[in-house]
């Protein structure tokens, strides 16, 4: 069973469900995601309330290919001392939800990265996002298509040290994209 949203041309937000053809179009986008979960039979939990200005909340995952959990005894430091306005969370592996100053999300991901790298020696790799391919809310720059091009980011820094790439690989193949 899969559901699925779309934000129409016109500002409201289509959601439908693929097992039962249950389809509802509406102007707020929460009530659509409640409705549809409503009628999947799974429980809608509302989203948190908004973080001052300034802030930006996310997830930082330590995702590995090996077995290790929440528990592994490499987190522990991490685990005791999180940098500010981040919780450990278990998710089969060590997270971080975190509610962190920046200028913009990539700004307050980048800092918190370098914060436990720093100080824990480790890197975090992902923001955790299950399909990056969905692309919404990509007229903002700190809206959810932020938290998919950061998780992207990290997974291919992560992905390229592991095959052997460094800095200066990943940095000519983003330079040759023309990014300004």
């Amino acid at each position: 069973m899969g559901l699925h949203f779309h934000r129409n041309p016109d500002g409201t937000t289509t959601g439908r469900n693929e097992a039962n053809g249950f389809t509802v179009t509406l102007a707020e986008e929460e009530e659509v995601k409640r409705q549809l979960y409503e009628d999947a039979g799974w429980e809608y939990t509302p989203p948190p309330p908004p973080v001052p200005p300034g802030f930006h909340r996310f997830s930082l995952v330590h995702d590995e290919f090996r077995a290790c959990g929440f528990e592994d005894e490499r987190y522990a430091g991490l685990r005791a001392r999180p940098p500010e306005g981040c919780v450990p969370a278990g998710r089969g592996c060590l997270a971080l939800e975190c509610r962190r100053p920046g200028k913009t999300l990539l700004d307050a991901v980048a800092g918190t990265v370098a914060e436990v790298r720093t100080e824990h020696g480790l890197v975090m790799n992902s923001l955790g996002v299950d399909k990056p391919e969905e692309w919404y809310d990509a007229d903002t720059k700190n809206g959810y298509a932020a938290h998919i091009v950061a998780h992207l980011v990290l997974m291919a820094a992560d992905r390229a040290r592991r095959l052997g790439y460094g800095r200066k690989e990943v940095v000519r193949l983003l330079d040759a994209t023309g990014i300004e």
